[in-house]
Formats: structure tokens, C-alpha cells, sequence
């Protein structure tokens, strides 16, 4: 058999046979523990065959597998003519390379699943670039186990195994190779890291210039129409396909919600059980819009089968984002495709703040506009203020900000009652020393109609 090509990790038209460890502890969906990466690998563009699971206390230091299930996953991949292996699990670059030695396949595992989905749906400069530094990041360690012909030249003199050594002067020219290449990838990380933190700084910026508007992020996980959705409360038009990480880069429209009010609302990246670190890394200026937005829209499509676990596996992400705890909807999505009332009004149940929503037939997107707009108003504030007659730049700038109910002079001062966000509020407080707020703060906690979600798991007994 030929050497298994470690510089590419692409996946499409080939014939992939499946596999997935249980650990203890481990979160997996119950009744179709391969499902999700059967749905990531379809993706790629692979054809999926087959499947082996194994559960273990623990993985195997040399091949992650127990010994006989490696013997039985050479036979099985053997007899449906499986080209690649692609495992659920992270492995490292010695457990791959021993993998691929006994099956003699291209072993691929979860985290170059996912890097190499997100390289074939990555459009613009920016997406790609964070693309290729998480893929850099992920091969520095492995240079090693992918230049096999270096091992080639260390072991000329009589060994073929990484290590090993041959004669005099067999050893340099490999060892100096490996190095060589290190140093390429490291560059070029360096340089990527560079150019993606000039990005950062300006996604910072806009979205800090969006400050004073109130700002709504789609989140969920991935293919749970996020895009549909967004289509139709906007005129974004957003590429929707059915597609796990069709949508890759964060798009922001304006949605009206009414009488004059509206929103900012943006479309994110869609998430995945244990999305790799490298990719949050890399995407945390394309995530900074679900970060800092005001509300988030938790999208949770109600016809999966495995929805309630789904909705775990996104509440994860937003907790190692930092946003677990943000104003949350959860939006039950297709349920024009769910079948079963009875489980949607299970889920509904279940699920703090729920609404249920069609964005292919509009149902309960009325009633979505309503809680936006009562959350705004929760966090928004019934204050008075006041500030000098002379003042005109402050005072124009609140009629712009806010919504004055009334107006009082006494002598050289104006008061204001007003019906501001609190954020604006905080704003104006801080750019204007001669702003006084004559009214105490209100929580606005106390104000909320729904609460926050629940920080706890949706799984529970």
C-alpha cells in the first residue's frame, strides 16, 4: 500500500467508514451515537458506509481502540471497500499513525472533519484566513507523522521507523527537513495571527459603533435554519442550503419591528458538539455579534431527533464564550416539520423563555416580534435627568437616543423625563460629566418579564 497523503486532508467523493469511542462522561446522542458525524462527513463530501463503536473507561495510548476492535475495524473497512476512516474523537498524531499502519487507510479524526468542512465553505478573505491558521495550528504538531518520507532518510541505514538511526550522514538531512518545515508553519502562523488580530480590531470597532442601536444574534446549532430565519424577518437574502456550516460568515440586517423600532440582527456560525478550540479561536472576531449582542435568538430546530441534546451541545459553547448567561429566546424552529405537537409542547416545557416558530410559513414570528420588543423595553430605563439650557450638543443627542416624555426649565437647568436603554444611558453618563441622573437606577432583572435561561443542562432526568 502506498503512503496514506497527510498534506491533504480533503474528504470529498471518498468512501468513509466510521468510528466513535464512549468515554465516560461523555455527551452523545443515545440512540444514534454516529449520527452527527455521519451528517459532518456527508458535509465534507464523503459517502458514508459503515460504522463501528466501542465503549471504553478509557483510550488506548497506542491506537485509541481496544486491540481486537482495530483488527475488526481493518476487516469491516475491508469488506465495504472504505478508502478512510474518520473516528468522533481527537486523536493524536501517533495514534493516527498507527491507526493507518494497521488498517492501511488515511485515518482522519473529528477536529480535520470539521477543519476541512469549514475550508471548503470558507468564502471571503477573512473566513479564510481563519480557516488556514486553525489548520496550521492543528498540522504544527504533526509534521512529524505527515512527512513520512523524511523518516525515510533518518532511517536509511538499515530502520524505516520514525526514530530510527541509520548511518553517518543519513540523519541530518531528514532532522533538518522537519525543521525547515516547522519554521515555514510557524511563520505563517505568526503572519495569519497578525493580519486576523487587524480584523478583530476592526470587527471590534463596528461593532462598538452599533452600540446605541440594539443589537440580536442568531445562534444555534448548525442547519437549524438560522439563515432561514433570518430571510424571513429581513431582506438579507442569505444563502440557505441544507448543509451543515453552510454559513460560515456573519451577516447583520435591519429588522423592523414597528412603529418606527428595529433591530440589528446578525447570523452566525452554527455550532457543533465539542466545536474545536482551534475554530473558536480562530472565529472569535466572527463571533464577537453573539458575544455582545443585547438578545440572543437560540435556534433549536424542533423536527431533529436528537433536539434536546442539540440544545445542550450550543448552551455549552455559549458558557465557554462567555455568554451563557445573555438574554436568551429559544426559538423552536420547523415545527412545520416536527410531526408531533405533543413533543413540541414538551419542548416547550422544557426549554426556558420558548417560543415556537416556522420561518417556511411564518408561523409565530408575530409573536417573536413582541418579545423583542418587550425585552427592549426591559432594558430600557424610566429616568430624569438634567443638564444646563446651554448645552445643546448633550441635549440634541438625547432627543436623538431617547424618548423624551417631558420637559421642565428652572433657571439656566432643563430636566428630562426620558425612556432610554440603559446602555445608552450608561453611554451619555460617561462622554458627559454635566449629566445628572436624578432618578436611582432600576435592576433590571426586576423588570423582565421571562427569565434568563437556566445556566444547568436541558438534559435531566
Amino acid at each position: 500500500m502506498s503512503e496514506p497523503i497527510r498534506t491533504d486532508l480533503s474528504v470529498q467523493r471518498e468512501r468513509a467508514f466510521l468510528v466513535k469511542v464512549i468515554l465516560p462522561g461523555m455527551s452523545f446522542d443515545v440512540r444514534h451515537p454516529l449520527r452527527e458525524l455521519a451528517a459532518l462527513a456527508d458535509a465534507a463530501g464523503a459517502e458514508v458506509l459503515d460504522g463501528l463503536i466501542q465503549k471504553r473507561t478509557a483510550p488506548s495510548a497506542k491506537t485509541y481502540l481496544g486491540k481486537g476492535k482495530v483488527q475488526e475495524l481493518k476487516e469491516r473497512a475491508d469488506a465495504c471497500q472504505a478508502n478512510l476512516i474518520i473516528f468522533d474523537n481527537e486523536l493524536s498524531p501517533a495514534q493516527i499513525r498507527e491507526l493507518e499502519a494497521a488498517t492501511q487507510r488515511k485515518v482522519l479524526d473529528r477536529s480535520e472533519l470539521i477543519l476541512d468542512i469549514f475550508a471548503a465553505h470558507a468564502q471571503t478573505h477573512e473566513a479564510r484566513l481563519q480557516v488556514e491558521l486553525a489548520q496550521l495550528e492543528y498540522t504544527a504538531p504533526r509534521l512529524r507523522g505527515m512527512w513520512t518520507h523524511l523518516e525515510r532518510i533518518a532511517g536509511a541505514g538499515g530502520g524505516t521507523g520514525a526514530g530510527v538511526v541509520g548511518g553517518i550522514g543519513t540523519r541530518g538531512p531528514g532532522e533538518r527537513q522537519i525543521e525547515i518545515d516547522r519554521r515555514i508553519v510557524s511563520d505563517r502562523v505568526a503572519m495569519l495571527r497578525q493580519q486576523i488580530e487587524q480584523i478583530d480590531r476592526r470587527k471590534v470597532q463596528t461593532i462598538a459603533s452599533r452600540s446605541e442601536q440594539f443589537t440580536v444574534s442568531l445562534v444555534g446549532y448548525t442547519n437549524a435554519g438560522k439563515s432561514s430565519l433570518m430571510n424571513a424577518l429581513t431582506d438579507a437574502d442569505q444563502p440557505v442550503e441544507d448543509q451543515l456550516f453552510k454559513t460560515l460568515d456573519t451577516r447583520t440586517a435591519r429588522w423592523p419591528l414597528g412603529g418606527g423600532q428595529y433591530a440589528l440582527l446578525s447570523d452566525t456560525v452554527g455550532f457543533v458538539r465539542d466545536l474545536p478550540h482551534r475554530l473558536v479561536a480562530s472565529f472569535r472576531a466572527t463571533l464577537e455579534e453573539a458575544i455582545h449582542a443585547r438578545l440572543l435568538l437560540h435556534v433549536i430546530d424542533a423536527s431533529a431527533p436528537d433536539v434536546l441534546w442539540q440544545a445542550e451541545s450550543v448552551q455549552t459553547v455559549l458558557d465557554e464564550l462567555g455568554c451563557g448567561q445573555s438574554p436568551t429566546i429559544c426559538l423552536l424552529n420547523k415545527i412545520d416539520l416536527a410531526g408531533n405537537e405533543s413533543v413540541v409542547a414538551v419542548l416547550e416545557n422544557r426549554l426556558p423563555r420558548c417560543l415556537s416558530v416556522s420561518a417556511k410559513t411564518g408561523a409565530g414570528l408575530d409573536r417573536l416580534v413582541e418579545m423583542v420588543l418587550e425585552e427592549m423595553r426591559c432594558q430600557a430605563a424610566h429616568v430624569t435627568v438634567r443638564t444646563t439650557v446651554g448645552n445643546g450638543r448633550l441635549i440634541a443627542e438625547i432627543d436623538r437616543m431617547a424618548e423624551v416624555a417631558a420637559r421642565r426649565y428652572t433657571d439656566s437647568h432643563v430636566e428630562m423625563d426620558l425612556h432610554i436603554d440603559r446602555t445608552q444611558l450608561d453611554q451619555l453618563l460617561g462622554r458627559y460629566a454635566e449629566l445628572e441622573c436624578l432618578t436611582p437606577l432600576p435592576d433590571p432583572a426586576v423588570e423582565r418579564p421571562l427569565p434568563r435561561p437556566a445556566p444547568t443542562p436541558f438534559l435531566e432526568s
